[in-house]
Order: C-alpha cells, then structure tokens, then sequence
C-alpha cells in the first residue's frame, strides 16, 4: 500500500499562531487540494496526522473542529481529492499524552490502522515536531517551508534525513516521482 501521512495547518491550510478556530479560517494554501488529488490518483492513501491543542484549550469545540475538517474535505471533493483518514490530538502540551507530535502515538496507531510499517512513508510537515514524529516511527520526514516550515529549516533538531520543499505541491511531486 502507498501511503502518504500529512500535517494539516502550515501544509494543507494556512497556519495561524491563534489557530484555525473556525470553518471561515481555514483557507488551503494554493496547489495543496490540487497535490492531494494529484496523490489520490496516483493510487496513495492520503492521511492527516495534525496536532489541535485548540480542543484543549476551550478555544474551540469537537464540532467546531469537524466543521473545520469538512469544509477541507468538500474543498478537495471539489478538486477530485480526498482523506482518507485524519488522526488528531487534542490535548495541549502540558498533558504530556502520547498522542501529540512530536511522541509517534498518533503515527503508531496510523500503522496499525493501516495495517503497515511506516518505515520510508513520507510524512509531510511544517514544524520540528512533524518531522521528528516521522524520524521516531522511521518514516521519511519531509518539510514544506509554507507555514512555520521556514523558521523550522534552520532549527538544528532538524532530522538529518528531512527532504525540503517549497511547498506541498512540489513535495507530492517528489513522492510521485521517487
């Protein structure tokens, strides 16, 4: 199976350091739907792996955060793509649980999930977290520098293996040609 693990907010989506709050919010970065649909149709399982400490936090709701998902998932119906699953922690830093990047419990039960070894599955992200989340479950960390991915090119935790692009878009097209 060909799987392709994301990051949601600074990948698919505009980033906000007061977070997507909202469906209004949510604005996809341009060629991000585009690169999903591209990956869909080339036979990859597409599925987010995205930190919501914003649920956390009482900034927003499980309702908010679903009508949050499903104006993205009707966006890339709208461009021929799709998700097939999204994992999400919505536990704030301080409750240290296993399922927030950078800890790899919520990529270890996309494996299961999946029933597969994550071992060279790309998993795209904008932040030291995504990418160290990928390097402890052996996948192949790749950073975008939309969002906070170019502050996060220069931090020296970067994973040695990370593969950077500008983009999603152009990330997806890596992974297709790879």
């Amino acid at each position: 199976m060909k799987l392709v693990i994301l990051d949601r907010d600074g990948v698919i989506n505009f980033d906000s350091d007061k977070y997507i709050k909202s469906p209004s919010e949510w604005k996809p970065i341009p060629n991000s739907l585009e690169a999903i649909a591209r990956l869909n149709h080339m036979g990859f399982r597409v599925v987010v792996a995205t930190n919501q400490s914003g649920v956390g936090r009482g900034l927003f709701d499980m309702a908010t955060l679903n009508a949050i998902n499903e104006k993205m998932y009707r966006a890339l119906a709208h461009v021929g793509g799709r998700i097939d699953a999204l994992f999400f922690c919505p536990h704030p830093a301080e409750a240290e649980c296993e399922c927030r990047k950078p800890k790899p419990g919520m990529l270890v039960d996309i494996g299961k999930r999946f029933n597969t070894d994550l071992h060279d599955v790309p998993l795209v992200g904008d932040a030291i977290r995504d990418l160290q989340a990928a390097e402890s479950v052996g996948a192949q960390p790749i950073l975008v520098r939309t969002g906070k991915g170019e502050k996060t090119e220069v931090d020296p935790l970067l994973p040695k293996n990370t593969l950077v692009f500008d983009n999603l878009s152009e990330a997806v097209q890596h992974i297709i040609l790879e």
